[in-house]
């Protein structure tokens, strides 16, 4: 019989315990920082305590959550190089590196020790990477099995034993498996060879990431930012991140991944919160929306805003003390074409143009025997002479009144559209009525886009390290480079499935959508292993994709277990509210998805039934595990069972056959251990066995 001391998993409880009562001294010594000696003002002091509460939080232990997942028996000690950790993180005695737990942050010991190292480090790399082919140096991976933050197993791996053969991890099996309940959570304890490589691609490049349903794109994408938060932290940190998605329930689904990981500086937004320039109250129909999203629409803003220069016929004449100095008229229209054949934006150019005619000023005055400094440009450029000619030249513009001016002027669209739109496309974006103002038009989404378009012609917009773009078959041309706007200075993770683009204007093809982001040269890595998604469930969907997505390589799933799957005729709401019922005796989180005008009446039939209910974006709970989701918001989310409702009005919900599939294939494969699909009306004949 085996004692504490030789139980290896006594061994492990008790690092366990140590790391964690580490990570406590940790977040105590950074508490216990006096700063009151520190601060030359209250500024300083501000920002310092800022940082030090931002310091505090990513130290906290949660309880649920492992300190570390897995470990590594290195046979030799690793390199400098390997050892190295993120920027300004001193190397570890390479005597620390013969074992190593890999977990979700750094834990060092009193003497800095390290007891758990950052999944993120360059010597943690080995534990998603190491094969019997390619062991990397390391003798044996164990991996850790948690229930409710307690350790209560491992599984040993020896990759330099070729005796020993090659086996499925069960417990990593397990973690993909296991029931989820609440927000989406890490997968840093699951993620895959393909996977990695994704996620530790370098800061100054672009990467687009084609995934199927269950591939793990969303994760990969926000691991990708807490790995670059690591590795670059003190760029990042002054250059910011960001992490848009299609819509706010979306964001709260994945907002405590990167708080999990110890990163809390990640803004989130959507595309729509980029662009508030003015409150949208509107919409467009699906034929105004493509032509506003259309790239073409940059070429027309540009006109109409270029349009307000005007070219000096006078000369501009300033009188200082008793001399009068005269900048002739050709002198003017030089300066202002070559402003305008520099390119720059509106805005720069116009606060340029007073200096560029004092400079002119000023020259005459030393031709005459004058010796001017900047002072007397300074105060030449504000002569009023000069701001008039100015304001006549090249007059402000404020941009959504530009684009106000154009969608409600059919004359200064026409003139400014010429040979861009056709006058069809012309008429199809003019508002039928008269606007009085800016703040009483129903702005739409689109038109939002636009504004932030002319905006950026004026002023540019700040740029940022990195961004990460979710979902992103769903943007039109516009939304591309409002977002590309965000990190022209910076890099891109664009993450998407061309299948699911559920949009009127979806992306057809990722060429062209990074084109329009202006990230031509980004590398484009595809994932088609499913994590996610059991076998039946995807093989069912798939059906979907020859008419959906010619041509794109079906998810194969890698699933041990493949799932529960039924196709279950019904004659009423009652039925499907059954379905929930039966659903709801497993474990983990039900989405019950339906077209969004069946919405009502099956709340109204769930209420009936006495079955609790969310909306998206709520946080499921024991108590509470049931959420009813229409079609358009089941993009991005994940349940344990699904019950899909009447598949064929999913469909017809759509303004066409091919955007109403693909939002059936996205309903379809929302599942992570079964779906059943409830159906009174025939199904879409694409579903049948005869569409294999």
């Amino acid at each position: 019989m085996s004692t504490p001391a030789d139980d290896p998993l006594s061994r492990e409880r008790a690092h366990l315990s140590a790391s964690r009562a580490a990570l406590r001294a940790m977040r105590e010594d950074v508490e216990s920082l006096d700063i009151s000696d520190v601060t030359a003002n209250w500024v300083n002091a501000q920002i310092l305590e800022h940082q030090i509460g931002e310091r505090i939080k990513a130290l906290a232990d949660l309880s649920d959550t492992p300190l570390f997942f897995g470990r590594l028996d290195y046979l030799h000690a690793p390199g400098a190089e390997q050892a190295e950790g993120a920027e300004g993180e001193r190397p570890r005695p390479e005597a620390a590196y013969q074992t190593l737990h890999i977990g979700r942050r750094h834990v060092h010991d009193a003497d800095g020790d390290p007891m758990v190292i950052d999944w993120r480090a360059p010597v943690s790399q080995p534990f998603y990477r190491a094969s019997k082919k390619d062991p990397m140096d390391v003798g044996l991976r164990r991996r850790f099995g948690y229930t409710g933050g307690e350790l209560t197993a491992y599984e040993d791996e020896h990759l330099s034993d070729p005796a020993e053969a090659a086996k499925a991890s069960r417990l990593l099996q397990q973690e993909i498996e296991r029931p989820r309940v609440g927000p989406m959570r890490d997968i840093v304890a699951t993620i895959q060879p393909e996977q990695d490589e994704i996620v530790r691609s370098g800061l100054s490049g672009t990467v687009c990431v084609q995934g199927g349903p269950g591939t793990g794109k969303t994760a990969v994408g926000l691991h990708r930012v807490a790995y670059l938060l690591y590795a670059h932290r003190e760029r990042l940190a002054r250059t910011g991140t960001l992490v848009i998605g299609p819509n706010r329930s979306f964001l709260h689904y994945i907002e405590q991944v990167l708080p999990a990981l110890g990163e809390l500086t990640v803004r989130q937004a959507t595309v729509d919160d980029l662009v508030a320039h003015v409150e949208v109250r509107g919409t467009d129909d699906a034929a105004a929306a493509i032509v506003k999203g259309d790239a073409r629409m940059a070429e027309v803003l540009r006109n109409a805003l270029y349009a307000h220069v005007t070219l000096p016929t006078e000369p501009v004449v300033v009188v200082r003390g008793s001399r009068r100095w005269r900048v002739p008229a050709y002198e003017l229209e030089d300066i202002v074409r070559e402003l305008l054949d520099r390119g720059i934006r509106h805005g720069a150019a116009r606060e340029a143009l007073p200096q560029r005619i004092a400079h002119a000023v000023l020259v005459q005055m030393e031709r005459s025997g004058e010796a001017p400094d900047d002072r007397v440009q300074d105060a030449v450029a504000r002569n009023a002479a000069v701001k008039a000619a100015v304001k006549a030249i090249w007059p402000p513009v404020d941009p959504a009144k530009l684009v106000l001016r154009l969608l409600t002027d059919m004359d200064f669209l026409a003139v400014h559209a010429d040979g861009i739109l056709t006058e069809e496309e012309q008429k199809t974006i003019l508002w039928a009525r008269p606007v009085r103002s800016v703040k009483s038009a129903k702005w739409s989404p689109a038109d939002a886009v636009l504004i932030d378009e002319a905006t950026d012609l004026v002023d540019r917009t700040p740029s940022l390290g990195h961004v990460v773009l979710d979902e992103a078959q769903d943007l039109s041309p516009m939304q591309y480079r409002a977002v590309g706007r965000r990190c022209t200075t910076g890099s891109a993770t664009v993450l998407g499935d061309l299948a699911q683009g559920t949009t009127p204007w979806a992306t057809r093809s990722w060429d062209e959508a990074l084109t329009h982001l202006g990230k031509p040269e980004a590398v484009i890595e595809e994932l088609t292993a499913g994590f996610r998604v059991p076998t039946d469930v995807i093989t069912y969907a798939s059906r979907l994709l020859p008419h959906i997505a010619p041509g794109l390589t079906p998810v194969a799933s890698v699933r041990e277990n493949p799932g529960s799957f039924e196709v279950r005729p019904v004659t009423g709401d009652a039925d499907v509210v059954a379905a929930c019922t039966q659903a709801l005796r497993n474990e983990g989180s039900i989405g019950l998805i339906a077209a969004d005008a069946r919405v009502p009446a099956l709340a109204e039939a769930l209420t009936a039934a006495s079955i609790p209910y969310l909306s998206p974006g709520e946080e499921t709970t024991p108590d509470c595990r049931l959420t009813l989701v229409p079609a358009s918001l089941a993009k991005g989310l994940e349940y344990d069972h699904v019950v899909l409702d009447e598949p064929q009005a999913v469909v017809d919900a759509e303004p066409d056959e091919r955007t109403g599939l693909r939002r059936l294939y996205v309903a379809l494969t929302r599942a992570v251990s079964g779906l059943t699909v409830t159906h009174a009306a025939p199904l879409p004949p694409q579903l049948s066995d005869a569409a294999r």
